[in-house]
């Protein structure tokens, strides 16, 4: 409990738990996954400790990014699991088993044409609602903790400066329960992580079947040489790159921040 006690940023926070997870619910924080992190490295964390917060100051997403969010509008939460990457060459099996999990759980709600944005941005027609941060750390022993950042907008009705964002209710016009949502998402995630253990392929398929813009012409511009090209996008590899066959029938394989979608 000492941690939360040095936390001059915290405002509050308050506990529960069960048979199933530990939920830790705090008014402001910087960021849940620097939080959660940070307590995984004082006590031993039972996985499915989570955490949440009403306001976030330095939320990050894919490769530094930032995303701001409006104060307890949206669903903001980190998840800590361990022993659920067995090996440093199978880290994106995680970022699939997310994916797909929050994507499960939307359903539920009856979000529409929902769809993961490689590598792991949801989507709803072609608005992004949330995101996905994964943090892995490995441990001297070769144990593997990771910390799952889930960003989603809920109820936030203003997109001025992200003309590329929506939110649930924005879409279905109606306010959501973010605590429900939560405990979907959780739901889904043991049942796919189970999954992962006994079928990868099923969880892997599952992702492709939710592929944005999978198997269409899209315009795509090449980060690197800043040259905007069309091509079609076939799947990702078990590293996590995409796969584009260009024009040419040529194939490519990019790496996160290396393409660009234009839609």
């Amino acid at each position: 409990m000492s941690l939360f006690l040095n936390l001059n940023k915290l405002l509050s926070s308050h506990f529960q738990k069960n048979n199933r997870m530990k939920l830790i619910k705090l008014n402001a924080i910087d960021s849940t996954n620097v939080f959660l992190k940070e307590l995984a490295n004082t006590e031993e964390l039972e996985s499915y400790t989570i955490v949440t917060a009403e306001a976030q100051t330095k939320g990050k997403g894919q490769m530094g990014s930032v995303w701001e969010t409006e104060v307890g509008k949206n669903l903001i939460m980190s998840v800590f699991v361990k022993e659920i990457v067995k090996d440093i060459n199978s880290i994106f099996d995680l970022n699939v088993v997310v994916a797909v999990s929050v994507i499960e759980a939307l359903h539920h709600f009856c979000i529409p044409k929902l769809s993961i944005k490689w590598p792991n941005d949801i989507m709803s027609y072609n608005f992004k609602i949330g995101g996905i941060l994964i943090e892995n750390n490995i441990k001297s022993n070769g144990q593997i903790t990771s910390v799952i950042g889930i960003g989603l907008n809920v109820n936030q009705t203003n997109f001025a400066h992200l003309p590329k964002g929506s939110s649930l209710k924005v879409l279905c016009d109606t306010d959501f329960d973010r605590t429900e949502i939560l405990y979907k998402i959780i739901a889904h995630l043991k049942d796919n992580i189970s999954l992962l253990q006994n079928d990868a392929a099923a969880v892997w398929q599952k992702y492709f079947d939710s592929l944005f813009k999978k198997d269409n012409p899209i315009a795509f511009k090449n980060s690197i040489t800043n040259q905007n090209f069309m091509g079609i996008i076939k799947t990702v590899t078990k590293e996590g790159m995409l796969q584009v066959i260009k024009e040419d029938d040529s194939i490519h394989h990019f790496r996160i921040k290396e393409i660009q979608m234009l839609y």
